[in-house]
């Protein structure tokens, strides 16, 4: 990836990871089959390795665009070929001469834009009288609506007739093509040459029913002209971008396995969680079985508290007898007591009752 150009996550810069790649790459080695030999323009350029490819048999190509980063950065990397110029412009002023033009290539610009009815207009302007316009967009049937996916850098994105109503106005003649990055098998005969090309496209749930083309394309690529014998000077042809290193496809196994992974450690970490769910189940048994434990050394406690505190009573009276007791026996130690005893039992006597037992001293 370029230093001086970053990928800012809409304009492709050549070293940018992901299907990105594919997706540019596929639309310019597609356009090459139209150039050789001819003037052409591309529009919306962005870092100029799209002009520099169709240089290689074009009789020249200009790329414009609007950034003056891009435009600078494009003119540096791609200084040593003598056929590309480089300008900086908006789509809607090209700065190249009426009718100087065999083909203009715009891909992935009319969503940037909302003057896109100018932009058709000024290509027409730019075409010589039997140029061809290739150039693409998004379907924005699967590529947003299906995908629930918005592109913060789109402006306006087309349905199929929008399009098709867009580019008929000033080129009725169109050929469509659509394209979809997908995983592929690819069968292509070793000898070099024309070859018939045949494309199958079938579903998963339904792998023995063929069809002959993309059924729903993620972008839209529109070869148009003025008239059918200029559109027909290049006959159509499935054209198939292989990925010699495979790219795409060890990033997407790499990609699983570390999904793969991550479910592993996921599934480890569940279990994790659910020995220490088992182990504090086990603890709160173990604390359920401490306070009922508790319990019963509180109750325990409680009892024999009980108890003390009626043997503390019984103790008491006790104590109280015994120092009425000492009283008792300390008064009778004394000779008053010994003199008043006579008396005492004299005055019993003349009182008591026949009936009555002797009276306490």
């Amino acid at each position: 990836m370029s230093a001086e150009l970053p990928f800012t996550g809409e304009r492709f810069v050549p070293g940018t990871k992901g299907e990105i790649w594919v997706e540019h790459w596929h639309r310019y080695h597609f356009a090459a089959r139209w150039v050789g030999g001819k003037r052409v323009l591309d529009a919306a350029c962005g870092e100029g390795y799209g002009s520099a490819l169709l240089a290689r048999t074009a009789a020249h190509v200009t790329g414009v665009d609007l950034s003056p980063a891009a435009v600078d950065h494009a003119r540096a990397e791609y200084a040593g070929l003598g056929n590309v110029a480089f300008a900086c412009a908006p789509c809607t002023g090209l700065p190249v001469g009426d009718g100087s033009i065999d083909v203009a290539v715009s891909f992935e610009t009319l969503e940037h834009i909302a003057e896109q009815e100018a932009f058709v207009d000024e290509l027409a302007r730019v075409l010589a009288p039997g140029g061809v316009l290739i150039l693409s967009c998004p379907n924005r049937l699967e590529y947003s609506d299906k995908r629930a996916f918005a592109n913060p850098f789109h402006v306006r994105e087309l349905y199929r007739e929008e399009l098709a109503q867009l580019v008929a106005r000033r080129f009725p003649e169109c050929a469509w093509y659509g394209q979809r990055p997908t995983f592929f098998s690819l069968i292509a005969p070793e000898a070099p040459g024309p070859a018939a090309a045949q494309l199958v496209e079938v579903d998963e749930a339904r792998p023995a029913e063929a069809r002959g083309r993309i059924e729903s394309p993620l972008y839209f690529l529109v070869v148009a002209s003025r008239t059918r014998a200029d559109l027909e000077a290049v006959a159509p042809a499935l054209s198939v971008l292989s990925d010699r290193g495979d790219w795409v496809h060890r990033d997407y196994e790499k990609v699983m396995g570390e999904l793969q992974q991550c479910v592993a450690r996921a599934d480890s970490l569940v279990e994790q969680v659910a020995v220490r769910e088992r182990s504090v189940m086990q603890l709160q048994d173990e604390v359920r079985a401490a306070l009922g434990a508790k319990m019963t050394v509180e109750a325990e406690i409680a009892r024999i508290a009980g108890t003390l505190a009626e043997r503390d009573a019984v103790l008491a009276q006790r104590d109280g007898a015994l120092v009425e007791a000492a009283r008792e026996i300390e008064r009778r130690r004394g000779w008053r007591w010994w003199l008043r005893l006579p008396f005492v039992r004299l005055g019993w006597l003349a009182q008591r009752d026949p009936d009555a037992g002797p009276p306490h001293p």
